[in-house]
């Protein structure tokens, strides 16, 4: 791989776990799973989202850095580069949708007391599914607790995390529209993603439709 760390994100039901891990296992990588179905509050928070918001995020926000910070630190001698299913900053993109004000504010201040002891990953893939493709894969993978999402709620995380990502510069992001493909059961698919992946970028986001 071009990159020596790579982050995957999107929506909830994207696919980023299983690309990661996909590449991580063909491609001699380090993998950098994100733990989320312990944590306590996940499922409180979709029977209520008012209630749970503040102690869910900032849950998913000590876990996070303590796990990147862990494992970037250690680098492994026989793997050829880093992925991660997550990347920290998605704390803010979920926590400016689901916090209100005053939290929020609270939140952004420790966010960057913790974002400023990490590295940022050469590049960022985003992939960009639709919302039908979102739910589809949502019911495919029968978390109970995923079940009862709603479409608005997808939506809004996905608009958030569009308007982030174009205002970070700074950063190498790849946009990857992925709706017409299946790359767990198409080879050729995964083929393709890895192929536009392996490109080298400028910094800013670059996004493709891939067919």
């Amino acid at each position: 791989m071009r990159y020596n760390y790579i982050a995957i994100e999107g929506n909830i039901g994207a696919g980023k776990t299983t690309l990661a891990t996909k590449i991580a296992e063909q491609y001699n990588g380090k993998l950098i799973l994100e733990r989320f179905e312990d944590n306590p509050f996940l499922a409180k928070f979709y029977e209520n989202q008012d209630k749970y918001a503040f102690p869910l995020e900032l849950s998913f926000l000590a876990e996070r850095y303590q796990q990147l910070k862990r494992e970037l630190a250690n680098q492994e001698l026989f793997t050829a580069f880093t992925i991660s299913d997550y990347f920290l900053n998605k704390s803010l993109i979920f926590a400016r949708k689901t916090l209100n004000d005053d939290e929020y504010q609270l939140f952004i201040t420790l966010f960057n007391i913790m974002n400023a002891n990490l590295p940022r990953p050469d590049l960022l893939v985003h992939l960009f599914v639709s919302t039908n493709r979102l739910q589809s894969n949502i019911r495919k993978r029968g978390r109970e607790y995923e079940q009862r999402i709603p479409d608005e709620y997808l939506e809004k995380i996905q608009e958030s995390y569009l308007d982030y990502l174009r205002q970070q510069p700074q950063l190498r992001i790849l946009l990857l529209d992925i709706n017409t493909l299946d790359f767990v059961a198409r080879p050729h698919d995964f083929d393709k993603i890895v192929e536009a992946m392996n490109k080298e970028y400028p910094r800013g986001m670059t996004r493709i439709v891939l067919t």
